[in-house]
């Protein structure tokens, strides 16, 4: 059993799927490729001066895996509640997870299908720390804005699950913050 499955691999679940790991949770994470970042090109994400959409997920999926993210490029097509959890469905096979970062873009039918609650400008609702109103799903990036997408906001949106979800495994506020003595030997 995973302690996080993320689906989505855009900058929110890229992101998310990278905290989790270096913080030694059980990370899966799921991705089809289809991310609008394929279009993009940044200009204006903090400390990239330029960066294609597609050198950017290459980037952040080694970062991912490098930490110890497992990512499967599948579709996952069903989230479902258990009693110890969520399991995670694809055509192919299916994964059990303590805990589930939707990180689907405009698509919110997973975080429909598993009953969290919507606002009144149709995205999921979500607290500040990207809880849904499933308690231990999380919905990042443009799943819970009606506007605003943008790639640094959604990376930030990642990081914020995972944080929260790293303070209720240890029962208290955890603030990743790394030191240069924290850099391990890649």
């Amino acid at each position: 059993m995973a302690d996080v499955a993320i689906v989505g691999g855009g900058p929110a679940g890229l992101s998310a799927a990278l905290y989790a790991a270096k913080n030694d949770l059980e990370t899966i994470a799921f991705d089809t490729d289809e991310s609008w970042m394929h279009k993009a090109h940044l200009f204006n994400y903090p400390a990239v001066r330029s960066i294609s959409g597609d050198e950017f997920l290459q980037i952040s999926r080694g970062q991912a895996r490098d930490r110890g993210a497992t990512l499967h490029e599948e579709e996952v097509t069903d989230v479902e509640e258990t009693d110890d959890g969520f399991v995670v469905r694809t055509e192919e096979d299916e994964y059990s997870a303590a805990y589930v970062v939707l990180a689907t873009g405009g698509d919110r039918s997973l975080a429909e299908d598993l009953g969290c609650e919507f606002t009144d400008e149709e995205v999921v609702d979500v607290n500040v720390d990207m809880e849904t109103t499933v308690e231990n799903v999380y919905a990042t990036g443009a799943m819970g804005r009606a506007e605003k997408w943008q790639a640094v906001i959604a990376a930030g949106d990642g990081a914020a699950a995972v944080l929260d979800i790293l303070s209720k495994e240890k029962g208290e506020y955890y603030h990743d913050f790394d030191m240069p003595s924290d850099v391990p030997e890649l």
